[in-house]
């Protein structure tokens, strides 16, 4: 999981389902509690959801932690996510600019309200396949659900998504015309089932001013998913 190790922050690829920092409860692991197993003290600078994979950065030092959380505070950062949503978005880019606030009756739910926190996520379609589209998503503010509130806002909430969207598993007999099961399998199982959102690239200077650029690949579950995907369209030309 670790991306990049230096004597001022580390760099790690999260799963999907990892709490990133401990709960108000602390009885389940958590990424922040495992590398300060590893590594003694470890300072939070940000975090992503729990269903959410990939890049997250924790710094090693009080000093690093000022420098780091002040730039994403002041959004001086540059963070960019990858996902799939349902449907084909039209037009293939733009900018969501709607305030979040939190659900006044469902806990842990954000929706969009003009009392809420402003929120600015810009868009683009990567691929576009039909049932589904592959997206950039640059977030400019950090709210929680951001990216999952807005999808949903422009009707074309994230895959997998149970909060604001079906929350329906990917299966590859959806996909593919012919398909079989093994002689081992009794049922087919999920080529993706959790939130196809993945925290791609990330990019901060360091203590001493030098550009960090970071980019967490997709994990395997996403990367077949698109590999599927890109050969039904194969299929369809």
């Amino acid at each position: 999981m670790i991306l990049l190790e230096t004597e001022n922050f580390i760099a790690v690829n999260k799963p999907s389902g990892m709490l990133s920092i401990p709960d108000r409860e602390g009885k389940e692991p958590s990424l922040k509690i495992m590398l300060r197993e590893k590594y003694g003290d470890i300072f939070t600078v940000h975090r992503i959801d729990r269903d959410t994979s990939g890049l997250i950065v924790f710094a090693r030092n009080e000093a690093t932690h000022k420098h780091l959380s002040r730039q994403f505070e002041d959004r001086q950062t540059k963070k960019i996510y990858t996902g799939l949503v349902i449907g084909s978005p039209s037009p293939a880019s733009g900018t969501v600019n709607a305030s979040i606030a939190e659900h006044p009756a469902q806990n842990g739910t954000m929706i969009i309200h003009r009392k809420g926190k402003e929120s600015i996520t810009d868009y683009e379609v990567v691929q576009d396949f039909g049932i589904y589209a592959y997206m950039n998503f640059r977030i400019h503010t950090g709210r929680t659900h951001q990216i999952r509130v807005h999808m949903k806002e422009i009707g074309h909430p994230l895959v997998c998504d149970p909060l604001y969207g079906d929350g329906k598993p990917v299966f590859i007999s959806a996909l593919k015309k012919k398909y079989n099961l093994s002689k081992n399998e009794l049922e087919e199982k999920p080529i993706l089932n959790r939130l196809a959102l993945h925290a791609f690239q990330l990019s901060f200077t360091d203590l001493d001013g030098t550009l960090v650029e970071l980019e967490a690949p997709l994990h395997k579950d996403m990367r077949a998913t698109l590999q599927q995907l890109e050969k039904r369209m194969a299929t369809k030309k």
